[in-house]
């Protein structure tokens, strides 16, 4: 058993400087112990990482440089993109779980990664609890679209060719799991219509067919859509926010359609590892919102179909929950699954 011991030190003269001097120092030292990331005003003084859990060139890519070109002054440090795609966007998600909770790694978080994966697949990586929700970047509607010669010109006509004809009716996506996917499957169980699900490995070789009518309709986000919308190859039929939106302002919603429960969209922000700063989360949060008032940025992502929305952090990590859920049981209820 260790003895308590009590040493006699010399008493000395101490001046005041020296007092100061010792005082830095334990600060110092405090500083440099492992994990802990103290509160500095400065911050960041190094290059903040931004982790897109996509393939260069996707949609999902180029909205996280999008955002990063954006969060550089408010942040007054170089945002660098870094890819790390792979199983839905899982593998990327996982890495930045496991990097230092110091603020200086983040990941691009969409419905996906922190939301219908974790039903989607048995394994993922990591867990929506191994992140701070930072901020919401912005919400983004789905279409319905139509080849331009299709007979169909309202979901209406759609679904009544559906109800009479089970499983003739065909429906492309960008993938199991996807978001498309998705809205394919909830459309046919809240209509009460069989349809026949068509994946592609990319959301432009849908498109080619539906424009062909080798398929008979599509649903997906607007920014892949409205360019093809707006140059008349494909006609949309709904939307799938409650609201219209700005890009499509004459396009009615599937509620008015005459499928009133129906509510779908995507949604994407900025997650950065469980335990890190306060007042790091906070430095990226305002930097966020600096960004997105920027009348500038937010015409051109609304242009994109992309509704900016600030939000608190607060707010955001309730929208979190709130979406894991209503999606999870969207999930469960249509039996989807992809491993």
């Amino acid at each position: 058993m260790l003895k308590s011991v009590t040493l006699a030190l010399p008493r000395f003269p101490v001046r005041r400087k020296a007092c100061k001097l010792l005082a830095f120092g334990l600060f110092s030292s405090a500083l440099l112990v492992p994990g802990v990331a103290p509160a500095n005003s400065a911050w960041p003084t190094a290059p903040v990482t931004f982790v897109a859990p996509f393939s260069a060139g996707g949609g999902g890519d180029t909205l996280t440089r999008l955002y990063a070109q954006q969060l550089t002054g408010p942040l007054n440090t170089s945002v660098v993109v870094e890819n790390k795609p792979g199983a839905g966007g899982n593998i990327g998600t996982a890495f930045v779980a496991k990097a230092p909770a110091d603020g200086q790694t983040v990941v691009f978080g969409t419905m996906g990664t922190m939301g219908t994966n974790h039903f989607l697949y048995k394994r993922t990586g990591y867990s929506i609890n191994d992140f701070e929700p930072v901020a919401l970047f912005g919400t983004t509607a789905l279409a319905l679209v139509v080849g331009k010669d299709s007979p169909f010109k309202t979901v209406g006509e759609l679904l009544a060719y559906g109800k009479k004809n089970p499983g003739k009716l065909s429906c492309a996506s960008g993938g199991n799991g996807t978001a498309s996917h998705l809205a394919c499957a909830m459309l046919q169980q809240e209509a009460g219509i069989e349809v026949a699900h068509v994946p592609y490995k990319a959301s432009s070789t849908a498109i080619i067919d539906v424009m062909s009518r080798r398929v008979d309709f599509f649903i997906d986000v607007t920014p892949v859509l409205t360019p093809q919308i707006n140059g008349g190859t494909l006609r949309a039929l709904a939307v799938t926010m409650k609201k219209r939106v700005p890009t499509l302002p004459s396009v009615p919603t599937l509620a008015e359609s005459g499928l009133p429960d129906y509510e779908m969209f995507s949604w994407d922000g900025m997650f950065a590892p469980k335990g890190t700063p306060d007042d790091r989360l906070d430095r990226l949060h305002a930097a966020v919102q600096t960004a997105l008032k920027s009348p500038e940025f937010n015409k051109t992502m609304t242009e994109r179909g992309v509704l900016l929305q600030p939000l608190s952090r607060q707010e955001f990590a309730a929208m979190v929950q709130r979406e894991f859920g209503r999606m999870g049981a969207v999930v469960k209820r249509l039996g989807i699954t992809i491993d």
